[in-house]
């Protein structure tokens, strides 16, 4: 196992793990009458507060990195950040959650053309293969029906939010980047946060956000408690996490490994709301599991591999190099 590797699964399991958590933060907030555009505004704007003083020490005396960089964290901000989420709620107004969520995810398959197309990494049988299973598994864990209804309109949106995940996955797993994984999801969450807040004050995104308890555990909590919740578990450290874990592991590895945020959520559904799990989705599990086996290990024993792993640990942290 390449070095590195190993740090890298557990911060993209660490990042799909905290990511999973906010469906229960945002279902608790919902169920108390804040519409899913406030409560993503929200989180996205509190968690860009919250990096904010750690980021600026960072860039203390590096402004000029910020500004070099300042395209590409336009492009993480409204593309990665705003875009997908504002898509996804975008189509589950006319698609079920679970299809919605199955149309975004399968932003892990545009990784795998992106890289085909644009760095010539051809993928094999085991990524094809682990593709496929994947899907299956994830269709299974959503408990996808035979007779979904898909509105054309919603499945565009859908597709727009996966384009925004795989957008994700490939700016967080670049290294050329001489910014922290900690000033880029700042950055990003700044920006993206400012793009969901317009979106919401011309109209394209509801916004209402009533100041009432709401219920988690079966416990009546302050509305802060998701709040907090969305922005420093979900957010900030879901997505410093992810970029670390993408720039050791790749885009691809890391967009499979994200899938895993599904099955995070429909366990934080369970603990936290009393969602309960069938067999059908622990069978689903199971597959999606498998599916990221299969990608991970063509991604090892490829002897291309190295082509989207990050050259050495000072690139992976946006280090500034040092003078021989």
């Amino acid at each position: 196992m390449r070095a590195g590797s190993g740090t890298g699964l557990t911060l993209a399991l660490l990042s799909a793990a905290t990511f999973g958590t906010s469906g229960s933060f945002a279902a608790s907030l919902i169920e108390a009458g804040w519409t899913p555009g406030a409560a993503v505004t929200a989180r996205v704007v509190v968690a860009a507060a919250v990096l904010s003083v750690p980021a600026l020490l960072l860039l203390r005396g590096q402004e000029a990195l910020l500004r070099r960089s300042s395209r590409t964290l336009v492009v993480y901000g409204v593309g990665a950040v705003a875009g997908a989420q504002l898509c996804f709620f975008m189509a589950v107004e006319s698609l079920s959650v679970a299809v919605a969520l199955l149309l975004e995810y399968s932003g892990a398959l545009l990784v795998v053309g992106y890289l085909w197309l644009r760095r010539d990494q051809r993928p094999g049988r085991l990524t094809v293969a682990g593709a496929v299973v994947s899907v299956l598994g994830l269709g299974l864990v959503l408990e996808l029906g035979t007779n979904a209804d898909l509105d054309p309109v919603g499945v565009l949106w859908g597709f727009g939010a996966a384009i925004g995940l795989a957008t994700y996955f490939v700016l967080s797993a670049e290294t050329d980047d001489v910014l922290p994984p900690l000033v880029v999801a700042w950055g990003g969450l700044t920006i993206g946060g400012a793009a969901l807040a317009t979106a919401g004050l011309i109209g394209v995104l509801p916004l209402a956000a009533p100041r009432t308890d709401v219920t988690l555990l079966d416990t009546q909590v302050s509305w802060l408690v998701p709040i907090i919740g969305l922005s420093v578990v979900a957010a900030a450290i879901a997505y410093v996490t992810g970029i670390v874990g993408a720039r050791l592991l790749g885009a691809k590895v890391a967009s499979f490994v994200g899938l895993t945020e599904v099955l995070f959520a429909v366990v934080f559904a369970w603990v936290l709301l009393g969602q309960s799990l069938g067999v059908v989705q622990l069978l689903g599990a199971g597959l999606v599991l498998v599916g990221i086996s299969l990608v991970r290990v063509e991604e090892l024993r490829s002897p291309s591999a190295a082509v989207d792993v990050p050259p050495s640990e000072a690139a992976v942290l946006g280090a500034q190099p040092t003078d021989p």
